[in-house]
């Protein structure tokens, strides 16, 4: 007997256009064959609109994350991220259409919803794997009292606006500088485009497997954006001195109270996230379309093949 092929859909119930897709890609899952899955605070948003989403199967209840062959995901980068949190744990790799946001993630518009569901079910998908991190937060006594991962980003920021954060950064256990500043970002390649460019650090391809440090407001001369090796170990320690209290936040989606003393170590984590590509696409054309870049004028390459 040949076991049901479990597909996780991702969608916020905020907006009659992504209820409308969820609508048609559930629907076009179960006439493929399919069992289209929901995580239990979208089926309980989305049953509450439409009859038709009351009886799909829920993520962790009727469907272990280990069962989830992909997630197709509805809506920008945010959205993306909720769902690599839902998949976490499982191999399922992340397939997003673009629910009107400019984002670097999502793979499709919402025109290509049917080529897309067709080319799931047809396994007919390339899988890229991008480098996800390992955060852990230890307490001035060295005992790990949190452990979570990003995709993006794990920053280091005040609490409150009017103080200052007294750290010291160290690489590969070695101290590097100390200084006062609101924060500090430690991002992927994946999250270069996203708090650490506003920060002023460095874009990163995807391509490139690497990871940088990017001090926020720093009251120092040798506080620039570093990029370090991606299998770096990054320390950053909230100095006893500190007059206040740290926050860590991952992707801007988990947290934890840094109290002085309080060290958080960021490196490569074992486990990546799988995003599932259905067209390639040059991360320099997606660089264009987000920031509107000017480019008119560029004649192209010379002769066919050639980069001059």
């Amino acid at each position: 007997m040949t076991t049901q092929r479990s597909i996780l859909v991702v969608a916020h119930a905020q907006r009659d256009d992504t209820v409308d897709a969820a609508a048609h890609i559930v629907a076009s899952l179960q006439a493929a064959g399919a069992r289209p899955v929901l995580a239990a605070d979208d089926r309980a948003e989305l049953a509450a609109l439409r009859d038709q989403f009351a009886d799909i199967a829920v993520l962790g209840t009727d469907v272990p994350v280990a069962e989830i062959e992909v997630a197709i995901v509805l809506g920008g980068d945010g959205t993306i991220l909720r769902a690599a949190e839902l998949v976490r744990g499982g191999t399922a790799p992340i397939l997003g259409i673009n629910m009107g946001h400019v984002g670097f993630l999502a793979e499709i518009e919402p025109d290509d919803m049917d080529g897309a569901v067709r080319r799931v079910i047809a396994r007919d998908y390339r899988v890229e794997e991008r480098l996800a991190l390992s955060v852990r937060v230890k307490d001035a006594a060295g005992q790990v009292i949190y452990s979570t991962w990003a995709l993006n980003e794990a920053t280091v920021e005040k609490a409150s606006r009017e103080r200052m954060l007294e750290v010291v950064v160290e690489i590969d256990g070695k101290p590097l500088s100390t200084f006062g500043c609101d924060g500090m970002v430690v991002s992927t390649p994946t999250g270069s485009t996203a708090y650490n460019f506003s920060a002023g650090g460095p874009i990163i391809w995807p391509t490139v497997e690497a990871i940088a440090v990017v001090p926020l407001s720093a009251h120092a001369l040798f506080a620039k954006p570093l990029v370090v090796g991606p299998e770096t170990a990054v320390a950053i320690e909230v100095l006893e001195r500190t007059n206040g209290t740290g926050i860590l936040w991952c992707d801007g989606r988990r947290s934890h109270e840094l109290p002085p003393g309080a060290r958080v170590v960021v490196r490569r984590s074992s486990d990546p996230v799988r995003l599932a590509r259905l067209h390639p696409a040059a991360f320099s054309d997606r660089l264009v379309r987000k920031f509107r870049l000017p480019v008119g004028g560029w004649r192209g390459p010379s002769e066919p093949g050639a980069m001059a």
